[in-house]
């Protein structure tokens, strides 16, 4: 009787540690799948087709309160998005109330057709750029010749749809609308030509994305070495939730003919930089979202066979399509 009693004791005692064991993992596992942000593609490629070109939405987790990441496609991206169902409304809507601004990286047609396109459709946003592609938006796009000017700022006569906010290297701001914050770094894309990444803080975590730009061995500049530093701490912490980063071309191309991309051997070169300040292993399992493929379908195959063969550093690589969306 004694040893069914104290069996049943055990029994209810193991019943009890395995509960807490049971709670403290689905605590864990659940803090661990957590997502902060929310990524739309909208457009996907590095050219030639018009309607698959760099730009991607992005939102706090659970919100409709998005940023457009560049914009060389938004309509067609949009129509996209809402044939996988990502989104339930017109595309009117998503383009006059989701999306609440525009960062624009640089000034190239590849990641600004869509917003001088949909610009009269479009509700009162703000969009935002460092100071030498501002202006040369305002210059030869939005100059009321080229195309009416939808600013409040610069040449004929400004419309005042949009809010031309001028970006500060390396000064956080809010983000109109949204829980976020940004904060922009320089980037080589042929220099002296520049382009812009953009840190993007929700509450405390972060995304990357970086425009187009060059290797630092090629363009002969310190760009990306000090944009590494600057988010190494993010990378210990595991604040960082992932990168955007461009490689447009395979290993074959030649360095004269780089035009400011990356290779896959460029971009892990550039990785190894970013691991050795974070610490070794830092990037294991670090999620790096590959944009700005440059067709052929060929070029764009052999550039995923390399960056395969070539991860050495355990990145969980993502090529994102158009209209499908991903957390991080």
């Amino acid at each position: 009787m004694k040893f069914a009693v104290s069996k049943i004791k055990n029994m209810t005692l193991f019943s009890r540690l395995l509960l807490c064991f049971l709670l403290i993992s689905s605590h864990i596992f659940s803090q661990k799948e957590q997502k902060s942000f929310q990524v739309v593609p909208l457009g996907v490629k590095g050219g030639i087709d018009e309607k698959n070109l760099s730009a991607y939405l992005i939102a706090p987790a659970n919100t409709k309160d998005f940023i457009c990441l560049d914009a060389g496609t938004v309509n067609a991206g949009i129509e996209k998005a809402i044939e996988n169902k990502v989104f339930k409304v017109s595309t009117s809507e998503v383009l006059r109330q989701y999306i609440k601004g525009y960062l624009i990286s640089h000034a190239h047609l590849d990641h600004v057709s869509g917003l001088i396109i949909n610009s009269p459709a479009d509700s009162s946003k703000t969009v935002y750029a460092t100071n030498k592609c501002m202006e040369m938006m305002e210059n030869h796009y939005f100059n009321d010749q080229t195309w009416a000017n939808f600013g409040d700022e610069g040449p004929g006569f400004p419309l005042k749809k949009y809010h031309f906010q001028t970006l500060k290297l390396a000064e956080e701001i809010s983000l109109t609308n949204t829980n976020m914050t940004v904060k922009a770094f320089p980037l080589s894309h042929v220099n002296p030509f520049e382009s812009t990444a953009f840190l993007i803080k929700n509450e405390n975590d972060y995304v990357l994305y970086l425009g187009d730009t060059g290797p630092d061995e090629v363009e002969k500049s310190n760009n990306l070495r000090d944009l590494w530093t600057a988010i190494a701490p993010l990378v210990k912490a595991k604040q960082l939730k992932g990168i955007f980063i461009e490689v447009s071309f395979p290993n074959e191309q030649p360095d004269q003919f780089l035009f400011g991309h990356l290779t896959p051997n460029y971009l892990m070169k550039e990785l190894h930089v970013l691991e050795d300040l974070a610490g070794k292993g830092s990037l294991n399992s670090f999620k790096v979202i590959i944009t700005h493929l440059k067709p052929p379908a060929k070029n764009i195959a052999k550039i995923k066979e390399q960056l395969k063969s070539q991860n050495d550093l355990g990145l969980k690589i993502i090529y994102p399509k158009q209209g499908k969306k991903f957390d991080l």
